[in-house]
């Protein structure tokens, strides 16, 4: 596992959408878990205390000014490390459901296969999901995840997963383009089409906290659909030579 003192290297992005029951819980985690490291929540459009609450728990609060939705708002968080060299960058979501401490799983599992991103699975057999989910909504995400994993010529198994680490020249990149409308499987569509490499960690996963997901069961087709038309998309994109692997600027 990284030694303490590699956390001053880390930034932890937290986009926050109206999330001021949890987001402060999540900010004080990160800091007793990683002390060093920098952690930033976006706050995104947000109409309630999210902004005030990361704040009061130490965080940098970039406030976006109206709703831009997640993948804009993941965007400006890594352009904020982007601009200020951190070597390695963990995202997480607000709402509680992830464990601050088991970003140290997916530092170790990018130090173990040198993987450019590692994304912390729900479903590995090693992981621990608390959380109940539909029939419908198991069989859209192993779809999903067989469909990618074809894409990306990787296994995938959290095709959705909010919790992630990526190194510095992905973060330049990503910084540069981050999917809008489905932020986590396109990243991971994108990251592979520009030669990237890519791992999965299992992790704990806690049930959310507040709120709930913004997936029903009745928009799970509508959805798995757009996710898959998006992603053939992605793979007639051009390569951007500028942020691919191994490129220098």
């Amino acid at each position: 596992m990284p030694a303490p003192a590699a956390d001053r290297h880390l930034a932890i992005v937290i986009p926050a959408y109206d999330e001021e029951a949890t987001v402060g819980d999540v900010v004080r985690e990160c800091r007793a878990a990683f002390p060093g490291a920098a952690v930033v929540v976006v706050s995104d459009g947000s109409a309630d205390a999210t902004a005030a609450r990361a704040r009061e728990a130490g965080a940098r609060v970039l406030e976006l000014p109206c709703n831009l939705g997640l993948g804009p708002a993941v965007q400006a968080g890594l352009q904020w490390a982007r601009d200020g060299g951190f070597a390695r960058v963990a995202r997480l979501d607000a709402d509680g459901q992830h464990v601050p401490s088991e970003i140290r799983r997916l530092l170790a599992r990018m130090d173990e296969t040198g993987a450019d991103f590692v994304t912390g699975s729900r479903f590995l057999p090693e992981s621990e999901f608390a959380e109940g989910s539909t029939a419908a909504r198991r069989a859209g995400n192993r779809a999903l995840a067989r469909f990618l994993s074809i894409i990306c010529q990787a296994p995938v198994t959290d095709p959705t997963s909010g919790m992630w680490c990526a190194d510095a020249q992905l973060v330049r990149y990503f910084a540069h383009r981050y999917p809008a409308e489905y932020p986590e499987p396109e990243a991971m569509a994108l990251l592979r089409r520009q030669g990237y490499s890519m791992a999965e960690a299992p992790v704990r996963v806690l049930p959310r906290r507040a709120g709930r997901s913004h997936l029903r069961p009745l928009g799970l087709p509508y959805f798995a659909m757009r996710v898959g038309l998006a992603l053939l998309a992605d793979r007639v994109r051009p390569v951007d030579r500028r942020f691919a692997k191994g490129c220098k600027r």
